[in-house]
């Protein structure tokens, strides 16, 4: 037997003809339909603000606003109903008549190519309503356009009938209707909070735009100062500097917080992942305030705390992916200068003009500099020694269970970036059910020691002190900040009991005191897990083989009290009830569905109204009476009467 490698087959590929007929070229609205993560990430049943829904409508509403950018238009209506129908109606000059169909159903096809018409556009492409097109049941776009009109309706992307040219005395602009799939976006719902946090950044960009939601009117007058103080969660310490530019407006601020936290945007494009004008800003300001105070400071201590914005308009906009989170443009325009040039000069004149004429603010900003540059120099021994021991550690196989595919290796595949997850457990047993069965490919778990410690009113010197949260920080690489986060999802994964909660509380804290743009830009979620099983005792032999809800094995989990007495009331006299009192409890089997594609995680968010360090001061602080006598105000027993205890 020869030892070579026969390279022209391998195992059972002499079976798999590969001819012509194997060629197969789809037709537009198919390929869209079969790979939607190409162009719209993830797909997701609207629980979370990046889900593909949200993304439908955004592409609707940056054609609107390209418009108003443009100089017509100064409103927009946006309606949706409860099943799901959007309706997006702008004034502004209407698609060319001739042309309503092409835009929506030919790809590559659009006005925004020749940037004399759409000098500044988010859309460049010709791709985006062509998605919205292709994964909705029912698309209707209508144009308005010196009193004529025409509409043309489609269902998936494929032309039901068009309508002959009409008069009308509508004011010019266009008008699209749209129901998203629920075939690819399964049991969606449309979020009015996170559609109102995206149509609230539409305004906050667009000084003098009005956009009506299901008939509120939202608009803002001080652009993104506004958008800063609808975001910030702590009191900054100087009032936030304000600068304006042909294509660039920033806010700059600091508050007593760790971290940096930041709000881009290009053309009105919410770039949540940054890209080169986010980066550029970043260094931009730390130079200039560097410059200011002629002082040898590290960017690292001039940032840390500050909390800024920054909008800039670019010409022919590259974004590394069709969802348009991060910049890659290097230019200005095709003729302009680099991004970071444009913004470095800006900054360099005007926030140090700003300086020289409030020295108030300047010497606020000095002392909050000094302040991190002490605290970081009186923990550097600390930090030091406390990354050589995470290294030893051999993090790896003693806390982290890692993934093949995290953000850092991944590179052009959005989708599997936005699946990138970490499971954050606690107990042998916990972690190894969700060890057993998780997806290896993006998936890691990290296992907790313990209950974790209270770093409420801690400094960071405690991070790297306690081995617990100094090895978390490593495995989330996020010691440098987030953008080196190596998981898309951050998910606290503890028991649905006291103990459990407790935890959960202990990792927020953690997050909120260190890392509170983690929880900001929407990273940290919790998972639900059942606390009941509902079984027919006719077929509890064959029980733990079962999908989440009732099926074809006669059993149900249910996350609530409620869900546990529908199902009760659907089995009645034959049920059979199990109370999961930790993760340990679900064998691995069962957990497969909690942690796969239908798994049920809260995300964890953090808005001003919350009042946070209120609610961290009370439950976390030194106030343990107070407490005490909370908990007794407030205690509820449970009723296990009905509950059969295995």
């Amino acid at each position: 037997m020869s030892d070579e490698l026969d390279l022209t087959t391998s195992g059972e590929s002499n079976d798999i003809n590969y001819g012509e007929d194997a060629i197969i070229t789809l037709e537009w609205q198919e390929h869209i339909r079969r790979r939607p993560g190409m162009y719209i990430g993830k797909l997701g049943d609207g629980s979370d603000p990046d889900d593909g829904i949200y993304v439908l409508l955004k592409e609707v509403l940056d054609n609107a606003i390209d418009e108003h950018m443009m100089g017509f238009g100064k409103q927009i209506l946006v309606d949706i109903t409860p099943d799901g129908q959007v309706t997006v109606r702008d004034f502004g000059r209407g698609i060319p008549l001739g042309k309503v169909v092409d835009v929506a159903s030919k790809m590559n096809t659009g006005g925004k190519y020749d940037s004399k018409a759409f000098k500044k556009s988010v859309g460049l492409n010709g791709v985006g309503i062509k998605a919205v097109n292709a994964l909705s049941t029912s698309f209707v776009i209508r144009s308005i356009r010196d009193g004529q009109a025409k509409s043309a309706r489609f269902e998936k992307g494929l032309l039901i009938d068009e309508s002959a040219l009409t008069t009308t005395d509508e004011a010019n602009g266009t008008m699209v209707q749209f129901v998203p799939d629920p075939t690819i976006f399964r049991n969606y719902v449309y979020h009015e909070d996170y559609v109102e946090t995206l149509i609230k950044n539409y305004t906050f960009l667009n000084t003098g735009l009005q956009m009506l939601l299901n008939g509120k009117k939202y608009s803002s007058r001080n652009g993104l100062l506004d958008l800063l103080r609808e975001n910030i969660t702590k009191e900054p310490i100087y009032p936030p500097i304000h600068l304006k530019g042909d294509d660039i407006e920033v806010v700059i601020t600091h508050a007593n917080q760790y971290g940096e936290e930041y709000y881009s945007f290009v053309n009105g494009q919410h770039t949540t992942n940054g890209g080169t004008h986010q980066a550029a800003f970043k260094d931009s300001v730390a130079r200039t305030l560097k410059e200011h105070y002629g002082r040898n400071f590290e960017y690292g201590d001039i940032r840390n705390g500050m909390i800024a914005a920054i909008a800039i308009k670019v010409e022919e906009p590259v974004f590394e992916s069709q969802t348009k989170t991060r910049l890659g443009s290097r230019d200005m325009g095709p003729e302009g200068p680099t991004v970071a040039k444009y913004i470095s000069d800006f900054l360099k004149k005007e926030l140090d003009n700003y300086l020289h004429k409030n020295t108030e603010v300047a010497d606020t900003i000095l002392k909050k500099i000094q302040e991190s540059e002490k605290e970081r120099k009186a923990m550097a021994g600390i930090t030091k020694i406390a990354k050589e021991r995470a290294k030893k550690v051999n993090l790896h196989n003693r806390k982290l269970l890692d993934c093949n595919i995290h953000l850092n290796d991944v590179k052009g595949d959005e989708e599997m970036k936005l699946k990138s997850s970490i499971f954050i457990t606690e107990g042998d047993s916990a972690t190894g059910s969700i060890t057993t069965i998780r997806d290896v490919r993006t998936q890691a778990v990290f296992s907790l020691r313990g209950k974790p410690l209270n770093t409420y009113g801690e400094t960071q010197v405690v991070v790297y002190k306690n081995e617990e949260f100094n090895l978390l920080q490593a495995a989330l690489n996020i010691e440098e900040g987030i953008e080196g986060l190596r998981y898309n999802n951050v998910i606290i994964a503890t028991d649905a009991d006291v103990d459990g909660a407790h935890i959960r509380l202990l990792l927020l804290t953690f997050f909120l005191q260190f890392f509170p743009d983690l929880i900001k830009k929407g990273h940290v979620y919790i998972l639900q897990t059942p606390l009941f099983r509902v079984c027919d005792k006719r077929l509890s032999k064959r029980r733990g083989n079962s999908k989440k809800g009732l099926d074809k094995e006669g059993t149900t989990y249910c996350y609530t009290d409620e869900e546990r007495r529908q199902a009760i009331e659907r089995l009645g006299s034959n049920a059979e009830i199990t109370r999961f009192k930790g993760l340990g409890e679900i064998s691995p089997e069962e957990f497969r569905d909690f942690i796969g594609p239908n798994m049920r995680a809260d995300r964890v968010t953090l808005r001003k109204e919350d009042n946070v360090a209120e609610l961290l001061e009370f439950y976390m602080g030194k106030n343990t009476p107070d407490r005490q006598n909370f908990i007794i105000d407030n205690l509820v027993v449970e009723d296990d009467s009905e509950i059969d205890k295995e």
